[in-house]
């Protein structure tokens, strides 16, 4: 009788060890190819993260209100208060809530445990003059700052553009336009923000349009 024909040991452990380097390969492409899309989340997640504090800061600057936030110590009308790491100014609530007042909105730079973040407070300013009653926590627009502030520009007595400030002295008047330059840190971007307002107190000061806010140049310093 003929005996049985099988697998020596030998080739068993040979077709192991093949499956084995097989799987190690499968594996690694799987890891591989996640760690490329969790990359690729997070870059996405950041730059979402960017866009929507630079379009939240235009549009709340571009609707800055020429309306007193409170007075000094002379009793002048403060419109607007700017600093390299801080402003305040006043804008109107959006659509049904504006019934209840316009808002403060104040938009600072805060040291944190990842550089510095950059939030924003806002709070309602009642029709009847008391104090600013806040509208929930601070929010975070974006963290992880290594450097940067704001600068602002507004225009002379006769129309012409002043110099780049980091600090907006006349509190009774507003810039004519908001530069917000910043560094972030691990490689990400925040493209030059200069937004205009489109409301300057000095005209609420006068018989002329309140609306009529001067333009400036979209050119940070």
């Amino acid at each position: 009788m003929k005996r049985a024909a099988g697998f020596t040991l030998l080739e068993v452990l040979a077709a192991l060890v093949l499956l084995a380097l097989l799987l190690l390969g499968v594996y690694s492409g799987v890891r591989s190819a996640t760690h490329t899309v969790q990359a690729g989340t997070v870059k996405i997640e950041q730059l979402d993260e960017v866009r929507s504090a630079q379009q939240f800061l235009r549009r709340e600057l571009a609707q800055a209100l020429a309306q007193p936030m409170s007075r000094d110590d002379s009793g002048n009308n403060i419109y607007f208060i700017g600093s390299g790491s801080e402003m305040r100014f006043v804008a109107p609530l959006p659509g049904y809530l504006g019934k209840m007042g316009p808002q403060l909105i104040r938009i600072k730079l805060i040291p944190g445990d990842k550089g510095e973040r950059l939030e924003a407070t806002l709070a309602v300013l009642p029709p009847d003059g008391s104090a600013p009653k806040p509208l929930g926590d601070p929010q975070v627009l974006v963290d992880g700052i290594s450097g940067g502030g704001f600068s602002y520009r507004g225009v002379n007595q006769q129309g012409q553009p002043t110099d780049w400030q980091s600090d907006w002295k006349d509190s009774n008047s507003m810039p004519n336009v908001v530069t917000i330059k910043l560094a972030l840190e691990n490689g990400r971007e925040w493209p030059l923000l200069s937004a205009p307002l489109r409301v300057n107190a000095a005209a609420a000061q006068g018989p002329g349009n309140l609306l009529r806010g001067l333009r400036g140049p979209g050119v940070g310093p």
